[in-house]
């Protein structure tokens, strides 16, 4: 069976060099050496300063909303966060879970982005932050996003978990907003195992999520946040350090891949509207079928294929009944209904991608 993800697992014999020196040092975590030296080589790779390392991409958003004040509690009045009901679960949970209620805006039609205009609109006096998501790391309208957070003094954190790597404009995608947060999940194009990071616009909020991710603790003696505990450890980033190293084989072959899908699907197909600045990562490959029946029915005939697609993201995070959600978001809703994204990943063979594109177009000829 073709899974729609793969991990990938870099050379084994520099992974044992690392954690020979694991067992040397015997310091497994809170702040090792090799966290050091991850957190200095992703920020000068991405291109980014104040760069955290935490245990996974969750904690990352909920360490973003507390170093910047989101979840602060005010009496009587719930704090409010709009985001998008077209993402990953946690993106919202990881709201509700500390207090913030998610509030949905609906997306754009092409990109699949927070439309601008719909954030504003659901903006109330409770409102908080800005959670937009660069979905399957294509870029949200930024600017639009900061003249809106500026008139209604919002904090904006991106959910950037599937941006790792990409540009726009010349710079990192990563240093629009108050903070990006980001996701080093097993399947995810750059990973720890488990593990994510964030970045701050400022230090003062970098310094302030350090003392969060630790218990509060800043000395044998010393506790002067609420805290939790969300290190990254030296396993973690040993697995970093060895996938870094070789993310430029890993780029080549994800890019093969998604090229060629596009060349076998993109006149049958609707593809993700990206901006022309745009540097790709080649993350996923999602595509748009005309209907709901048509997508599962490709799924379907898939599987019966040996291959695994996905519905991703299905359903409609407004539609989750624990996340409270007051209104439908049409776009959204319809979008999820009708998406598959197809495997990719760096071992999948030029073969097996001319499989997956036949079996899906062999479905539009009848």
């Amino acid at each position: 069976m073709i899974p729609v993800s793969k991990p990938y697992l870099p050379n084994r014999e520099k992974l044992d060099q690392f954690l020979d020196g694991i067992y040397e040092r015997q310091w497994l975590t809170n702040n090792g050496q090799l966290v050091q030296e991850l957190t200095q080589r992703l920020g000068d790779y991405l291109g980014v300063e104040n760069l955290l390392l935490v245990s996974n991409g969750t904690l990352a958003l909920q360490i973003a909303y507390r170093a910047l004040g989101v979840s602060d509690a005010t009496p009587g009045a719930q704090p409010e966060a709009i985001t998008t009901p077209f993402t990953f679960i946690a993106t919202a949970s990881s709201l509700k879970w500390d207090g913030v209620q998610p509030v949905f805006a609906d997306i754009d039609p092409n990109t699949w982005c927070l439309t601008p205009a719909n954030i504003e609109a659901a903006i109330t006096p409770n409102t908080r932050a800005i959670v937009p998501v660069h979905v399957f790391g294509n870029a949200c309208d930024v600017e639009a996003i900061r003249t809106i957070a500026q008139k209604h003094n919002l904090k904006v954190i991106y959910d950037a978990s599937h941006a790792f790597g990409v540009s726009y404009k010349g710079e990192s995608l990563l240093k629009h907003g108050d903070a990006a947060t980001l996701s080093f999940h097993a399947t995810k194009l750059f990973h720890t195992g488990e593990g994510g990071a964030i970045i701050f616009k400022r230090k003062e909020d970098l310094e302030r999520a350090k003392k969060m991710i630790n218990f509060g603790i800043t000395g044998p003696e010393s506790i002067e946040e609420l805290g939790i505990n969300a290190k990254m450890n030296e396993l973690q980033a040993a697995m970093g350090l060895c996938v870094l190293d070789e993310m430029e084989e890993n780029l080549k072959a994800r890019a093969a891949v998604w090229h060629r899908y596009e060349q076998a699907l993109s006149q049958a197909l609707q593809l993700q509207a990206k901006p022309k600045a745009l540097d790709y990562n080649y993350a996923y490959f999602p595509v748009v079928f005309e209907n709901e029946e048509q997508a599962v029915r490709v799924a379907v005939t898939l599987k019966e294929n040996g291959v695994l697609a996905r519905r991703y993201f299905y359903p409609s995070l407004e539609s989750v009944a624990c996340l409270d959600a007051e209104a439908d978001q049409p776009v959204s809703r319809d979008i999820a209904s009708r998406i598959l994204c197809l495997p990719i990943f760096t071992e999948l063979e030029v073969e097996q991608v001319n499989k997956i594109c036949r079996v899906v177009n062999d479905i539009f000829r009848y």
